[in-house]
This record gives structure tokens, C-alpha cells and sequence, in this order.
């Protein structure tokens, strides 16, 4: 699960591109390598692409989709069998002291098939649907978050799931059964001086006759240290009867001239086996070419369309046990004379932790049938679930350690100690940290979800700002925006969100009235639309560069497919009689307190600091703040900000091992 780097890391001046490897781009070079491995056209509808667009498809989503009822037999079947073994052999405070995933829950895992959930059953696994695969992880990742990303980076971003898409008939008959009972895979991208860049990609794989040749460097490669199979991305040099680009491969982990120097340990995921791997001179066969050459990005990228489900899934786990530990502590824990939940201050965190954690699950649910049912493209609607979910679990865990309040900052061996219930609150918030950065970055994901989001607008207007266009392009563009903005335009004065009995469905007898939420997500996506074409229409060309109104624009759509998530989830539970009364009312109450974030984020669209923060941030670069730096003393150690990478042989012990 390598973990891009967020723009914030861009001040790297202390070591060059020579010293790293990576080849130097231009801005613009760089974004022309991240566009051209998009998927450039939508095939199939969008429910979260129409949002952004002022166009409410309600019927995408609703009725909720159902998974069939063979998949719920042998996802509940596995289920049993994994929350048993959760239950008797996992010891997650073992593992966070140790900072070791013991080998002996490996091996049972192993044996329970948990390497091969989504792996297809021919080749032996279990062949889960993505939303018992996500209702696993969320089981398994309550225990542990270390073995949760195991688990994660080794199924839904390693080897598995690029051989399903892209491999050949030979790769998967060749890997997967391993990979689905005894082999752990990891996936390879990130390097030191390359995060979210990949244009700066410094590890080559030269052709060599019947082979490919690795040199290189790569960091924070999840499962890397235990792996037997790994998914790299190299770039192949362009040369005669080879296009070249960013290729993808699968590499065996033991193979000559593999070197792990290193095991990185973090503030949170203790137990994670994540490092720095060094290639020098490993041959490759061709054979282990995912893709043909120059395809390795949009391999990644279309990897992630649903490996990104699998994150958000876990901070759902979170947000359950949170509310557990929320609810049994506000009962017993008496202030001036009541319990702690019956002072309003901690009963709004706590209404907060309920509603939102239901949202999060409706949202995750609705996106991982969708992915089930392959009807919908839903890149955008995984994007959102992996934004919305990893922060809105981190406010959850730190409004649970506020709740607890001293013993919420204690560790859970030090509770245990003295005698109290081992709750491990700071250790979750510490967990869940890196799910703002890991698979792409909050910053990250609001460019990349923004560029999708604006793709109808680029599709017709986009060679009026280009400029590499010629003026014939120009007149063409803009005679083609010219009638596209004449029909789509008029569609945002008025629609259904104008209507008091629309979406009447959604206010059955004896219920709360989720219509009129629903109603307002449909005038409020009319006048999201409205508010990005006004921008575009201002800024034009650089509009791209206005990241803070992006980031906003984007936040507000997460929010708006947050309250439709929750509103069909409610809806499907009372339809099956499954807590529907207690779910209409959680929906309601997510949806109230959504609505004061969007209209707070609509406010900073327009009235913000964005251009004065930028002045202070030129200043801060150029020193004329130092002063302020007066007065304490820096404790880091010494040492270059980036460690060299410079392709060559390894100088450092090999920490590989594999669990054999």
C-alpha cells in the first residue's frame, strides 16, 4: 500500500534529481504523463459524475442495489469463520507492543483462504464479492488495523487484482493459486523523491533479449518486507521495437539483486511490514509484463477504482468500535451528578460518531455493490469513499478521545496496569493518521476526484485553454461549448429539489421525512454545477491551480453523496424490516448535520484566505519569517531531507522474510 506524498513534501532542494535518479519534468510534462493515464472516456453511467454535473440520478442508486443470495451465503460462511478466528488467536495488543504480526496468525490465515478473498475460485480462492470482502476487512482490522492493511495492500492493490483486470490467461494460472493460499503479494510505485508525481519515476527496467533488467529504488512498500510477490512499477526507455513508459511487472521478491534494506516503523500500524527495497541488475522475464509497456499508470490508477473501497471499509470498522466504546463509557462515566452523555457538549459527539459512521457504511455498501454489479463507473464514487472515509474516521476517533478524556490519551497497557478496561482510543487515532495519506493523499484525492469531476466541462472547453491549440482547434472548441452550454445551462435553474412531493417515497407513515434532504441534495448539486461553471468561467486556464476552491467543490460533492448513501441505506432497511425506523432516523441526523457543513463550504467557495495565504507561504519560503523560529531548538537528527537513491548494488543487511 505505498503511500503517495501529498504537495506539502515539495521542497526537496537538498538533493538533486541526479542524486535520486528521477528524471527532470516540467509542471506541465508531469501532468500531461498523470492525463494521459486517466481512462479517458465513461463508458457506463456515473451517479457521482452526474452530481457534480447538476443532473440528481437518484435512480443509479435507488433501489439500493442487493448482492445475490449465493454471495451472501459464502461471504456469511467465511465471515463466521474469520470472526472466530479473530476472536481466539488474534491479539492485537500483543502485535502493537511487539510491533510483529505474529507468524502463527499468518499461517491461519492462510489456511482460513484469507489471502484469496477476492481471488476467484478456479484458481483457489474464495471468491468473495467486494462487499464481504470490505465487511472482512472491517471485521479483521477492529482486531488489528495491521493485519487489516495486510491484507488490503496484498488483495486489493498487489499482485491480485492487476492480474485480474490485465494479466494474460499464463499470469493468472501462473500466480494466483500462490496468491491465494501461501504467496503474500505488495505493491510497488512510490520511491524517495517520487510521491504523487509518477512522471519523476527513476526505476528502469532495461530490455534485455528475453528480459527485463530492474535498477532502483523504491519506499514504503507495504507487505514489502514479508512479500513473495511483488507488482513494480519501472520505466522501460524507448528503443527500437519498444514504445516504453511506465510499466507494471510482477517480480519475485526473492530474485537476485533484491535487496529490503529496510523495515520503516510509524506513529501508528505497528505491526505493518513496510520498507525500503533496492533492485539492482534483477532480471525479469518478459513473460511478467503486466500490460504491454507504457501501461503500468493506468493499470495503477484502474487498480484503485476498487482497491480504494477497501480503506474506507476499515475506517467503517473504526467508526463502529468507537461507538461502542462511545456508548458503554458515557453510560458509567458520571459529571456533576448524571452520566457524561447526558451533558449536551458530549452527547453532540456522540450523535456525531452514530449518524456518521452510518453514513460511512452506507456510503462504502453503495459503492461496493455498485462495483459488484459493474453496472456503473464508479472511479469517482470509490474516490469519495476513500476521501470521506478516511477523514471523517479520524474526527470520529479523536472525538472518542476527547470523550474519554485523560484515559482516552492513556495507553491501553497502561489502563490495564492500574487496573481499568484496556481501551486502545489513542492507539486507533494514531492508526487511522495514515489514511489521509496512504493510496493517495487528501490533497491528492481532491485534484484527482476535481479532474473528473470537470471532465464534461475539459471535454467540450478544454482546447479553448489549451495552449498548444491552434486557433482552428480554439473556434472549434468553442463553437462545440457554445452548444453544450446552451442545453446543459437552462437544466440548472429549477428541478425535483423545487417540488415539495418529490422523493415522497422517502417519507412513509410513522417515519422521519428523509424527502426533503433528498430534495436538497438535488438543488445543491444544480448549484454546485452553477458554482464550478462560474469558476471555470473566471479562472479558466487556471482553474487547475486554484486547489483550495477545488478542494471545497469536491468536499461538498462527498457530502452530497454521503446524504444519498445514507437516505437509500435507511430506506433499504425499513423495505426489509431491518431497523428501519432507528436507520430513517440516523440518516436524518447525518443528513442536518451534513447540510451545515455544505452550507459553511459553499461560504468559503467565495469568501476565503486563498490568495493571502499564498503571499504568506511565498514570504515563509523566502525567510522573511524566521524570526519567529527564535527561541527553541530542533531535536531531529542529522541527515539529508531525501536519503540518496542512486541506482547500484546494496550496501545494507537484507531484512526480507517471507513467512515460510
Amino acid at each position: 500500500m505505498s503511500a503517495p506524498s501529498t504537495p506539502q513534501d515539495a521542497p526537496k532542494a537538498s538533493v538533486s534529481p541526479e542524486a535520486t535518479g528521477a528524471p527532470k519534468v516540467t509542471e506541465r510534462e508531469a501532468r500531461q504523463v498523470a492525463e494521459a493515464a486517466r481512462e479517458q472516456s465513461w463508458r457506463k453511467p456515473s451517479f457521482a459524475k452526474e452530481l457534480f454535473l447538476g443532473r440528481f440520478r437518484l435512480d443509479l442508486i435507488h433501489p439500493h442495489p442487493l448482492p445475490a443470495s449465493e454471495d451472501v451465503q459464502r461471504g456469511e460462511e467465511f465471515l463466521a469463520k474469520l470472526r472466530d478466528f479473530c476472536e481466539t488467536k488474534i491479539d492485537g495488543a500483543r502485535i502493537e507492543r511487539e510491533a510483529r504480526i505474529p507468524d502463527e496468525v499468518i499461517e491461519g490465515l492462510k489456511e482460513l483462504g484469507a489471502l484469496g478473498m477476492k481471488i476467484d475460485t478456479k484458481y483457489g480462492g474464495l471468491g468473495l464479492t467486494q462487499v464481504y470482502y470490505n465487511k472482512a476487512l472491517a471485521l479483521v482490522g477492529s482486531m488489528s488495523p495491521a493485519i487489516g492493511a495486510l491484507l488490503s495492500a496484498h488483495q486489493s492493490i498487489g499482485v491480485p487484482q492487476p492480474l485480474k483486470i490485465f494479466g494474460t490467461q499464463e499470469q493468472k494460472e501462473t500466480f494466483l493459486p500462490r496468491l491465494a493460499r501461501t504467496d503474500i503479494s505488495a505493491f510497488l510505485l512510490t520511491e524517495p523523491d517520487v510521491g504523487s508525481d509518477p512522471a519523476r519515476l527513476a526505476t528502469t527496467a532495461v530490455p534485455d533479449g528475453d528480459d527485463y533488467v530492474l535498477d532502483g529504488v523504491k519506499l514504503w512498500t507495504t507487505n514489502g518486507v514479508v512479500a513473495d510477490l511483488l507488482v513494480v512499477m519501472a520505466r522501460v526507455p524507448r528503443s527500437e521495437g519498444h514504445r516504453g513508459g511506465i510499466t507494471a511487472f510482477v517480480v519475485e521478491a526473492g530474485a537476485e539483486g533484491i535487496t529490503v534494506e529496510n523495515r520503516n516503523a510509524f506513529m501508528g500500524l505497528r505491526g505493518i511490514e513496510n520498507g525500503v527495497t533496492r533492485f539492482h541488475r534483477v532480471r525479469v522475464p518478459a513473460a511478467n509484463r503486466i500490460g504491454p509497456e507504457g501501461a503500468g499508470l493506468k493499470i495503477a490508477l484502474t487498480t484503485l477504482n476498487t482497491g480504494r473501497l477497501s480503506l474506507p471499509a476499515m475506517c467503517v470498522g473504526a467508526g463502529k468500535w468507537c461507538l461502542k466504546i462511545a456508548r458503554e463509557w458515557s453510560a458509567v462515566r458520571e459529571q456533576w451528578g448524571k452520566p457524561v452523555a447526558g451533558h449536551e457538549a458530549v452527547g453532540a459527539k456522540i450523535s456525531f460518531i452514530a449518524a456518521t459512521t452510518f453514513a460511512m457504511e452506507a456510503v462504502v455498501d453503495l459503492a461496493s455493490q455498485m462495483a459488484d454489479e459493474d453496472r456503473n463507473d464508479i472511479r469517482i464514487e470509490a474516490a469519495l469513499a476513500k476521501l470521506y472515509g478516511s477523514e471523517m474516521s479520524c474526527l470520529i476517533a479523536d472525538e472518542l478521545v476527547q470523550i474519554r478524556g485523560g484515559r482516552g490519551f492513556e495507553t491501553a497497557d497502561s489502563l490495564a496496569a492500574r487496573g481499568e478496561r484496556a481501551v486502545p482510543a489513542e492507539q486507533l487515532l494514531r492508526d487511522l493518521r495514515i489514511n489521509r495519506i496512504f493510496e493517495g493523499s487528501t490533497e491528492i484525492m481532491h485534484l484527482l476526484i476535481a479532474r473528473e469531476a470537470v471532465d464534461a466541462h475539459l471535454s467540450v472547453a478544454g482546447d479553448i485553454i489549451d495552449p498548444d491549440k491552434s486557433f482552428g482547434d480554439k473556434a472549434r472548441a468553442g463553437a462545440a461549448a457554445t452548444a453544450f452550454y446552451a442545453r446543459w445551462l437552462p437544466k440548472l435553474v429549477a428541478g425535483p429539489g423545487q417540488l415539495p412531493r418529490s422523493y415522497a417515497e422517502f417519507h412513509p407513515r410513522g417515519h422521519t421525512d428523509l424527502s426533503t434532504h433528498l430534495r436538497y441534495v438535488e438543488r445543491t448539486s444544480r448549484r454546485l454545477a452553477r458554482s464550478t461553471f462560474y469558476a471555470m468561467s473566471r479562472w479558466q486556464g487556471r482553474m487547475e491551480t486554484k486547489q483550495g476552491f477545488l478542494g471545497r467543490v469536491v468536499d461538498i460533492g462527498a457530502e452530497l453523496f454521503a446524504m444519498s448513501a445514507a437516505c437509500v441505506r435507511a430506506e433499504l432497511l425499513r423495505r426489509t424490516g431491518e431497523h428501519g425506523r432507528e436507520a430513517y432516523r440516523l440518516a436524518d441526523a447525518f443528513c442536518r448535520q451534513s447540510r451545515i457543513r455544505v452550507e459553511e463550504l459553499f461560504g468559503r467557495l467565495w469568501t476565503n484566505t486563498d490568495d493571502l495565504d499564498r503571499s504568506v507561504v511565498k514570504d515563509v519560503l523566502a525567510g522573511s519569517y524566521t524570526w519567529l523560529e527564535e527561541g527553541i531548538l530542533d531535536p531531529s537528527g542529522d541527515g539529508p531531507w531525501i536519503a540518496d537513491a542512486t541506482p547500484g548494488p546494496s550496501t545494507r543487511e537484507n531484512v526480507h522474510r517471507p513467512f515460510r
